[in-house]
């Protein structure tokens, strides 16, 4: 055995006891971690769970958005785990160049799959390379470059890990190449193109050395592949924080453990307060101890999986990119604010895990940490977008942050989901927002001034509008047939096919008045029974729950569950998108359990039935709409997919298959639709707050539709086209768009369908005015 074997031998086996035994001590760590955290029961139906997490990982589903990078990561996240046995065989060939794995090591295919994965490893890391430097801060848009998704990302960390990855495939492939020169040599027989198939031929290279000189190649490269290997396990031991690592490890129980078994996204129904691992029951709330956090109001008031969560982060800033709230300059960053909760999380850990006598004897910053509010005034500067962010209780300055994360950035989120849908990790980014909003309302009192008119009108009156419960049935006024109300014309839901839910927008807001109206012209047309509960309907409660007052929300909600159960309703029909996704995904919680449609399902399916048949072509229908006639359409159209229909319920198809059936109508997609559709802007009780920070999301919105070209911006949800009607409106007086119009796709339908009608003159109508501008 040479000197050289001597020492490289007592460095690859002194470095790697290090690592593995600060790798287990940093698990152990993460294990009493995570514990800190509140409980809550992520365990059930394992077997699905289990598939679920196969699914995602072998089949990258949550990464398939960015194509190339989906499949550069896929070859480089297998290639870490089949190419561990080219660490294993290194180790031994420190001692034995020519060593082989036994059984293994000649067997032909799995030479393969080594020098398959091995080459596409580090051609898939050289793309994620040049990817992350094409989408470099340095040369995007925004202040400092905050267009680009990797703003705000830890830099060292991800240039470290690519580092690893290129230098250990690298060395993978030199030492492929070695040994098919040394067995050239030593064992002339063997099939070089059978044992080497895709490394064979660069083994030329070593031509002029002698066999012992590339022995000595490979003692040295061996070497190399190995201390790499362990200063980076060495490394992440040292870095908790170091997500763009540690994610390789712990996605798995993140992904297994998501809120759903079968893989859905945590989207749709939000859940309810828990305390102590149990559901919050609002009957019981005066037994309830007086520390008791409703929400989370520090950090060790998120649950065990919250915990998990942070720590999973990969800092990849898909979420970032597709936030509305980030995108329109305002401080509000889903990656960083998962970032800043992990880092603070861990910053605190070692307070919360020391007994009051050992609090005493911490280092100073750590009890600097402990004492810092969650959220509070940061000093956010948007200049400075990192500064709403602080997450050692500093800034960077080093004065004393008034929190760690700025109260602006809890308040600009719309709840649209996007970063939940975009996350290749599972991070539930919209339950940790509204649970720590939950804190701040009912515990704190501290929330927008504009909420509170939006809470005073919703506990008096029933509605946003602060309107009386009688002029919920306005809209219905000289409508061609009568429309039945429960408990007056009908006695109960089972007298008629649907029970029809108009909402408080579809029956307070002049536009959306225009929906209601053509949606009951359409059932009415297709022999749809349906009734309404008139004025025994009140608001679902949507606002006031996203915007975290639960208490609000469920007094509004158990109301309307028990009008509902009383009058029997089991099938519902909607106009808003946010309606639907309170009754449908969250009524169920307090015993509301209905079969809930929306109405572009419902028309497309009496469409499909042949009950209603689309007819008339643009030129035969009606110009813009009006009061009593909401008809309209034109050949070019555009569709915005409302959030709380599209990601937080998935039903994408159906207003696009309406669409598609209207003749001599062409649909346009704006660039961002679909899953990656931009938001209103109204969700999350943003409807009811200005926008005082940024630029409008309504107008960046509607100037992408307008973009388009097309002659009708078509929406799903009251919200929306209050949202883009306003954006409209703004360009209109810039005298851009004066030929559009907002219009419902239930509006497009009833125009195709009133074949022969002859158009009645527009009728302005001004809109009824919200508590607050819309945002």
């Amino acid at each position: 055995m040479s000197p050289l074997q001597i020492v490289l031998i007592a460095l690859c086996f002194t470095i790697p006891l290090v690592g593995w035994a600060l790798l287990f001590r940093q698990v152990a760590r993460f294990w009493t971690y995570f514990r800190l955290g509140q409980p809550v029961q992520r365990s059930d139906d394992p077997r699905a769970r289990s598939l679920t997490l196969v699914r995602e990982f072998l089949g990258h589903t949550r990464m398939s958005r960015l194509p190339i990078v989906s499949i550069a990561h896929w070859f480089t996240a297998l290639s870490f785990f089949l190419l561990f046995a080219t660490l294993v065989n290194a180790f031994f060939q420190l001692i034995w160049a020519d060593f082989r794995l036994p059984v293994i090591g000649h067997f032909p295919p799995f030479e393969w799959l080594v020098e398959l994965f091995a080459w596409a490893g580090w051609l898939g890391i050289i793309a994620l390379i040049v990817i992350r430097q094409r989408n470099h801060p340095r040369s995007a848009a925004g202040e400092q470059g905050r267009r680009s998704r990797f703003f705000g990302s830890t830099w060292w960390q991800a240039y470290y890990v690519e580092f690893t990855i290129l230098a250990v495939t690298t060395c993978i492939i030199t030492l492929r190449t070695l040994e098919a020169a040394l067995v050239k040599l030593t064992e002339p027989e063997t099939s070089i193109g059978l044992h080497f198939p895709l490394t064979g031929w660069l083994s030329g290279i070593w031509s002029g050395l002698s066999e012992d000189a590339i022995r000595n190649w490979i003692y040295v490269i061996a070497a190399i592949k190995i201390l790499v290997s362990f200063a980076w396990m060495i490394t992440i031991a040292l870095q908790p924080t170091m997500g763009v690592a540690w994610h390789r490890f712990l996605a798995f129980p993140n992904i297994w453990f998501k809120r759903f078994a079968d893989g859905r996204t945590a989207l749709g129904a939000l859940q309810p307060i828990h305390v102590q691992g149990k559901e919050l029951d609002f009957e019981e709330i005066e037994e309830l101890d007086e520390d008791a956090a409703l929400g989370v109001g520090k950090v060790e008031d998120f649950t065990w999986k919250g915990l998990l969560d942070f720590s999973t982060c990969t800092e990849c800033g898909r979420c970032q990119s597709q936030c509305p709230a980030w995108n329109t300059d305002k401080p509000l960053s889903p990656k960083l604010l998962i970032m800043t909760l992990r880092d603070h999380a861990n910053a605190k850990a070692p307070y919360l895990l020391a007994t009051e006598d050992e609090r005493g004897a911490l280092d100073e910053a750590v009890t600097k940490v402990a004492q810092t509010s969650l959220i509070g005034a940061t000093g956010y500067d948007p200049a400075r977008p990192l500064t709403a962010y602080n997450p050692f209780g500093s800034t960077a300055d080093g004065a004393d942050a008034g929190a760690v994360i700025d109260e602006d950035v809890l308040w600009s989120c719309t709840t649209c989901g996007a970063c939940v849908e975009q996350c290749p990790v599972d991070i539930e980014h919209v339950d940790h927002i509204v649970d720590m909003r939950r804190y701040q309302n009912l515990i704190e009192s501290a929330f927008p001034s504009e909420l509170g008119g939006l809470f005073k009108n919703l506990e008096n009156k029933g509605n946003p509008w602060g309107m009386g419960a009688r002029a919920r049935l306005d809209w219905a006024k000289d409508l061609p047939f009568p429309v039945k109300i429960l408990g007056q014309d009908v006695e109960s839901a089972d007298d008629v096919d649907y029970l029809f839910w108009v909402g408080c927008a579809g029956a307070y807001e002049d536009r959306a008045k225009k929906t209601t109206r053509a949606v009951a012209e359409l059932l009415d047309a297709a022999g749809v029974s349906f009734a309404i509960l008139g004025d025994g309907e009140t608001c679902t409660g949507d606002s006031a729950r996203r915007a975290g007052n639960e208490f609000l929300y469920q007094m509004l909600a158990q109301q309307n569950v028990e009008v509902l159960n009383e009058v029997g309703a089991t099938k519902i029909v909607v106009t808003c998108a946010h309606c639907f996704n309170t009754i449908k995904n969250e009524y169920p919680q307090l015993g509301g359990t209905y079969e809930v449609v929306h109405h572009t399902q419902l028309l497309n399916r009496l469409v499909r039935e042949k009950r209603l048949v689309p007819v008339a072509r643009p030129s035969e229908a009606p110009g813009m709409s009006s009061a009593k006639n909401p008809a309209s359409t034109a050949p070019t159209v555009t569709y915005h997919d409302p959030c709380y229909l599209g990601r937080h319920n998935h039903v994408y198809a159906p207003p696009r298959e309406l669409i598609g059936s209207l003749p001599g109508v062409e649909l346009t997609e704006m660039p961002r639709s679909g899953e990656t559709s931009f938001c209103c802007g109204a969700g999350g009780a943003r409807m009811w707050m200005e926008e005082k920070l940024g630029t409008r999301v309504n107008m960046n919105r509607t100037e992408e539709a307008l973009a388009t070209g097309a002659q009708r911006i078509a929406i799903g949800c009251p919200f929306c086209r209050v949202m883009i009607s306003d954006g409209l409106t703004a360009k209109q007086a810039e005298g851009v768009g004066e030929e559009v119009e907002v219009v419902d796709v239930a509006q497009m339908l009833l125009a195709a369908v009133k074949r022969g009608q002859e158009p009645e003159p527009v009728e302005e109508t001004a809109p009824e005015p919200a508590p607050a501008p819309a945002g």
